[in-house]
C-alpha cells in the first residue's frame, strides 16, 4: 500500500515495479500515476461519485463554464471524450471538459476533441492599504505552478498584476506539449480547487498565497478558456443581460427610424401646402 500524494480521490493504491505509487481513480477504476497530476476528467468523475447533489458551486461571472460539475465520459487515457451527454441531452467539450456548443439531442456529432490552448486565471485579492510587489507576486506564482503542479515554466506566459487583479496566462498548443508534460487544463483545475480551499492533494492543504512573507487573501477566482477552434454557441446561449441590451438597442434603432419617417412625412406635407399657397397667390395676381 502507498499514499497518492497528488490525488485523494483514489482507492486500491499499490507500488509498482519502478517504485511509483499507482491507484484506481474513484468512479472510473482507471489506474493513475501518483507521481504526477491526475487528469481533470477523472477528477470530475470521482467528485460526482462523492457528491450528494452532483453539482458544485461556481463563480457567478464564470460564464465560460455554465454547467459546473457533471459526470463525464473519459477515455482510458483520462482525456475527456469530445461528446458528453446527460440522458438524452448532449454537447461537445474542449480538452478542459468545458462545454463549447449548445446542448442538443443524442444525434449530435462531435468530430474532434478541440484543444484548449490558452487558459486565463483571473484572481482578485482583498482590499489592502498598499499594493503588492509585482515582481515578488510573479515569482511566487511562477515558482508555485512549476513546483506544486509540475508545469514546465515555458507554458506560463504571463503573470500580470493590476491592483487588485492578478492574471495568469497558461499557453500550451498541442504541437508544443511534450510527452510527460502535465496539461494546462489539469493544472488550472488543481489550482482553482486549491485557492477555493477544496484541495485535491492528499494532505488537504490548500494554497497559502504569501507575497514577501505577507499572507494575501483571494476573494474571487475566475477561469477563462480559449480553444484552438472558436466555440459554437448560438444566440440562445447569450446571458439574459446581454440579450436585454441587444433588445434595447434594436428598439432604439426602430424608434429612430419611425421618428425619421414621420418627420419626413410632415416636411413633405408642409412643402406641398407651401407650393399650393404660392400657386393660389400667383393665380390671384394674374386675375
Amino acid at each position: 500500500a502507498c499514499i497518492c500524494e497528488k490525488n485523494k480521490r483514489v482507492s486500491s493504491c499499490r507500488m509498482d515495479g519502478s517504485g511509483r505509487c499507482r491507484c484506481e481513480a474513484i468512479g472510473s477504476g482507471v489506474t493513475v500515476d501518483c507521481s504526477t497530476l491526475t487528469s481533470k476528467c477523472l477528477l470530475m468523475k470521482a467528485e460526482v461519485v462523492g457528491s450528494k447533489s452532483g453539482r458544485r458551486e461556481k463563480p457567478k461571472d464564470a460564464f465560460e463554464d455554465t454547467d459546473g460539475l457533471y459526470d463525464p465520459e473519459c477515455e482510458n487515457s483520462g482525456a475527456f471524450k469530445a461528446k458528453q451527454c446527460n440522458g438524452t441531452t448532449c454537447w461537445c467539450v474542449n480538452t478542459a471538459g468545458v462545454r463549447r456548443t449548445d446542448k442538443h439531442d443524442a444525434d449530435l456529432k462531435c468530430n474532434q476533441l478541440v484543444r484548449t490552448m490558452w487558459i486565463i486565471i483571473e484572481m482578485k485579492h482583498a482590499e489592502r492599504s498598499a499594493p503588492l510587489n509585482a515582481e515578488s507576486l510573479k515569482k511566487f506564482f511562477t515558482d508555485t505552478i512549476t513546483s506544486r503542479y509540475q508545469l514546465d515554466g515555458r507554458y506560463i506566459t504571463s503573470v500580470l498584476y493590476e491592483n487588485p487583479y492578478i492574471t495568469i496566462d497558461l499557453k500550451q498548443n498541442s504541437s508544443e506539449k511534450s510527452i510527460g508534460d502535465v496539461d494546462i487544463a489539469d493544472v488550472a483545475y488543481y489550482f482553482e480547487k486549491d485557492v477555493k480551499g477544496q484541495s485535491i492533494f492528499h494532505n488537504n492543504a490548500g494554497l497559502n498565497v504569501s507575497i514577501d512573507n505577507e499572507p494575501v487573501k483571494l476573494e474571487k477566482t475566475v477561469v477563462y478558456y480559449v480553444d484552438e477552434i472558436a466555440p459554437e454557441f448560438s444566440m440562445k446561449s447569450l446571458t439574459p443581460g446581454l440579450i436585454a441590451v441587444i433588445v434595447v438597442v434594436v428598439i432604439a434603432i426602430v424608434a429612430a427610424i419611425v421618428v425619421l419617417v414621420l418627420t419626413r412625412r410632415r416636411k413633405g406635407k408642409y412643402v406641398k401646402a407651401e407650393v399650393k399657397e404660392m400657386n393660389e397667390m400667383h393665380r390671384g395676381l394674374n386675375a
